[in-house]
């Protein structure tokens, strides 16, 4: 089959030693600059952040949840609202997940048949049938730049048949959401490549998506604890066959170690809620890793969180009054979120850059010096960037 969609993907440079690459990505509301990191607003919003903050911290795209939207505020008032980014006043790129992930974290409340996966509503205990089709229903009337399939999820530690019956399921609900989708020239479809940690169910989940001729596609079923030499191989198998003139979106990816790697390795984009998450536990992103303001050592430490950084946070407020806050004013955990998001994007529009210069070996270096700087990295680590001819100093 093939369609017209609606994005246009550029390759913009690329490295030459690994896999790394920047592209432009233009979408029907933005044009985004990949790699990219998307932050997660489950609900239409960032916690304690408003859109005009998110512009100022330079965040090009974001996702939201179809699982919840579809709960609340509710198809209806998303349609009458002329969809998501009128509702909530965002004009620039959005993604949005299928709903499908809530298959393991809502394990206990669903159960997945060939129809679709039946949930027990946390909100009200109410019965609810998500189907390839509903997804797409939910999805469109949010308005989304990129929707995903509906994918049946299985935890990425489960092993034996249940994996390759999810992954050739996954196949067939991608051609339903195809089908379901009412809005192909507004809004992307793409697939998510299944087979957990096995490298042929990947293959053969990526030769029958592969066939569907979609915009994009995103790498699942990841960073569910999996150890981490099994994560990379699998990221690295699949950039290895997916189509190069197209985004490879690796799903649930967030820590900036993972960030770095992926994008090496032929990754474009990332998403997970670590960067607000984080914050609500009073830990803030740094180059050298993370400082966990709660602890006391920082009651008297009047420097800002990263004397390099420019967000708010920084430039107004120290460790110690961040400090004071934790655990007892909601107002610490706006101030984190805001220099955790903009670490992030910091983080990846300076490794774009160094794509573009072609220095990304000597970004990488200098990256995890700064991290580790007794250089004793994690293995997988030495590992991933070995494959792709990227060595780190010693």
């Amino acid at each position: 089959m093939t369609l017209d969609w609606p994005l246009h993907y550029e390759v913009v440079a690329k490295c030459s030693k690994s896999k790394g690459r920047a592209s432009l990505m233009r979408l029907p509301h933005f044009t985004v600059e990949t790699p990219i990191f998307m932050p997660v607003g489950t609900q239409g919003t960032m916690k304690g952040l408003t859109c005009d903050q998110l512009r100022e911290l330079n965040c090009q795209i974001i996702l939201a949840n179809t699982y919840h939207l579809g709960m609340r505020p509710g198809e209806d008032v998303l349609n009458k609202a002329g969809r998501l980014h009128k509702f909530m006043d965002w004009d620039r790129g959005m993604l949005t997940d299928s709903g499908g992930f809530q298959m393991v974290s809502l394990i206990s409340l669903s159960e997945v048949t060939e129809e679709g996966v039946r949930f027990s509503s946390p909100y009200d205990g109410r019965d609810i049938l998500l189907t390839p089709e509903k997804s797409m229903q939910i999805q469109n009337a949010i308005g989304a730049d990129i929707m995903m399939q509906l994918d049946d999820v299985v935890d990425v530690k489960v092993t034996g048949p249940r994996v390759e019956e999810a992954m050739h399921r996954s196949i067939r609900w991608l051609d339903r959401c195809i089908e379901g989708h009412q809005r192909k020239e507004h809004q992307n479809l793409f697939p998510i490549i299944q087979g957990g940690l096995n490298l042929e169910l990947r293959t053969k989940c990526i030769e029958a998506m592969v066939k569907r001729n979609m915009p994009g596609y995103a790498v699942g079923g990841l960073s569910g604890g999996e150890a981490k030499d099994d994560f990379w191989k699998v990221v690295h198998h699949c950039t290895n066959l997916l189509p190069r003139d197209k985004p490879i979106y690796v799903m649930g990816v967030g820590y900036a170690i993972d960030l770095v790697v992926c994008s090496a390795l032929g990754a474009d984009m990332f998403d997970c809620v670590y960067p607000t998450r984080t914050a609500r536990f009073g830990t803030a992103l740094v180059p050298s890793g993370q400082l966990h303001l709660k602890t006391n050592q920082y009651a008297d430490d009047f420097r800002p969180i990263d004397d390099q950084c420019t967000c708010l946070t920084c430039r107004k407020y120290t460790r110690a009054f961040i400090h004071s806050l934790v655990g007892k004013e909601s107002v610490a955990c706006y101030l984190l979120s805001i220099h955790n998001i903009k670490y992030q994007m910091n983080l990846m529009t300076t490794l774009r850059q160094s794509i573009i210069d072609d220095r990304l070996e000597d970004y990488i270096q200098q990256f995890f010096l700064k991290m580790f700087p007794n250089k004793d990295y994690p293995s997988w680590c030495i590992n991933a960037l070995d494959a792709v001819n990227i060595q780190l100093v010693t």
